[in-house]
């Protein structure tokens, strides 16, 4: 099971380093100066698939781990929480610190998956695309964290 569980977590870190891979140049730029709308909508699409992808290593972990995924209107937030706790058959996922972090992420992809791009505020996205790399390095650092806790135990 664990192994499985593993894996899994491997595969999703995986495609969010190549979704970042792939648009590292975009990513890059906005940085540099204000994106487009065409551009803004595009740096939307890739906040939206990096929370899906963590969405996907948490849901794997609250089924296959815990045996239980939150139910309800707001299981996406419950799921979050879930994994800055410590349960019998494994520890914290992640960190109360990173889960606040990718609360924004959460509360962003909520808002892209129900609104029209063109709503889309580069102030808005800018809050999320600058911190995005450390984000991602801080929760790899714990995901990898907790495979070796899974491996070793």
């Amino acid at each position: 099971m664990a192994n499985n569980i593993i894996s899994q977590i491997r595969f999703e870190i995986g495609q969010i380093d190549q979704l970042f891979g792939s648009y590292s140049d975009l990513l890059k730029r906005s940085q540099e100066s204000t994106p487009d709308l065409v551009e803004i909508t595009a740096i939307a699409a890739v906040l939206h698939s990096f929370y899906n992808g963590v969405k996907n290593i948490f849901l794997s972990i609250a089924k296959g781990l815990d045996e239980d995924v939150p139910k309800g209107s707001k299981w996406h937030r419950d799921l979050l929480v879930q994994m800055t706790q410590q349960i019998p058959r494994r520890s914290h996922v992640i960190s109360e610190k990173t889960a606040q972090e990718l609360a924004e992420y959460l509360g962003f992809r909520h808002f892209y998956r129900h609104s029209y791009s063109f709503f889309l505020k580069w102030d808005d996205v800018e809050k999320l695309v600058t911190p995005l790399k450390n984000v991602w390095t801080q929760l790899k650092r714990e995901l990898n964290l907790f495979i070796d806790s899974l491996s070793s135990g």
